[in-house]
């Protein structure tokens, strides 16, 4: 069975950190992008960023600067490290991947076809 799954969520107050995790299984991820969104109470869900197969990423403006995607091909695993954190960015992230390999690094939902449970992130005031 293929699955994503977050982890790494937690409280964190404004200015400080959090490094969420998502960790694929049931195939392998290396050619496929990987993309975090998020939703917060009463909003859509919002794309954060993107990393293709081969390392290019892409941020939404508001995380620009503060926050980093990675991926570890061998460890069917990406990292998204959140610096700087602020009231704003609370909401549970959700990490997804596309149905099929391609080069394309989608930054619409409707790009993604596999997705995690979530993970929440609550950062205070």
């Amino acid at each position: 069975q293929v699955q994503l799954v977050e982890s790494g969520g937690g409280l964190v107050q404004a200015g400080g950190s959090l490094r969420l995790s998502c960790a694929a299984s049931g195939r392998t991820f290396g050619t496929y992008p990987m993309g975090w969104f998020r939703q917060a109470p009463g909003k859509e869900r919002e794309f954060v960023a993107v990393i293709s197969w081969s390392g290019r990423t892409d941020y939404a403006d508001s995380v620009k600067g503060r926050f980093t995607l990675s991926r570890d091909n061998a460890k069917n695993t990406v990292y998204l490290q959140m610096n700087s954190l602020k009231p704003e960015d609370t909401a549970v992230y959700y990490c997804a991947s596309t149905s099929a390999p391609t080069t394309a690094a989608p930054t619409s939902a409707r790009g993604f076809r596999l997705w995690g449970q979530g993970t929440q992130v609550t950062v205070s005031s």
